[in-house]
């Protein structure tokens, strides 16, 4: 790190010194935060713990997933930032502002054993986890003894205590455009899916194809 003349600095996909780690990205959207942004620091041999040179913020709406926000902002932010950045070092004028380690957290990378759907939990969990995990590592459920990744599903809490029937985890109105899934708080609506060893296709035709019925059990 400290061959280089100027010293080194590093581009990360958060706004440090919260989520330290390599999956930066995945964990905001996975825990329903409403901002994020990216950092170049100068590293400084820990993960992720070194000054910082700049920082640049962008929301996360309620509708982003893990490759919009990354491809279609903190992509070309990232560009933006690095090439502001090494101007600054070129004019010997670069910040070097230490990181608050009270503020700090870390996340293990985000993997297939983050990724499960529990159907114990409340709708808007589910669903941002499905957003945080798009296109990878993939929200995924059993289907029988079929894994079967949840790639696109829409929120539908409950407006009163009879939108809370069903076993979690059960199927329930299949149509066209996807089917329901009972959870803590409500329903998922799932509308696009994967399939073990096929490609993504709608919710609906999926369930067609397969012959699910009202009343199956996603586990």
């Amino acid at each position: 790190l400290g061959i280089p003349v100027h010293g080194t600095i590093q581009y990360h996909p958060s706004l440090l010194p919260r989520h330290r780690g390599r999956s930066a990205i995945n964990w905001p959207i996975i825990k329903g935060e409403t901002e994020t942004g990216l950092t170049v620091f100068w590293p400084d041999g820990g993960i992720d713990t070194g000054d910082i040179l700049l920082q640049r913020t962008t929301p996360i709406s309620a509708t982003d997933t893990l490759g919009s926000v990354y491809f279609d902002r903190l992509f070309p932010m990232g560009v933006e930032a690095l090439l502001e950045a090494v101007d600054l070092v070129a004019a010997g004028t670069a910040p070097r502002l230490p990181q608050d380690e009270a503020l700090a957290t870390y996340e293990a990378p985000c993997g297939r054993e983050n990724a499960r759907l529990d159907w114990g939990k409340p709708c808007r969990q589910l669903y941002d986890l499905v957003r945080g995990c798009d296109p990878s590592p993939g929200a995924w459920t059993f289907c029988g003894d079929q894994m079967l990744q949840v790639v696109a599903a829409t929120p539908q809490p409950a407006r009163d205590a009879a939108g809370l029937g069903g076993v979690m985890g059960e199927v329930l109105d299949i149509g066209e455009d996807g089917f329901s899934v009972v959870c803590a708080d409500g329903r998922l609506r799932v509308t696009r899916v994967r399939a073990e060893g096929g490609g993504k296709t709608g919710a609906g035709e999926w369930a067609a194809g397969v012959g699910l019925s009202p009343g199956a059990r996603l586990t």
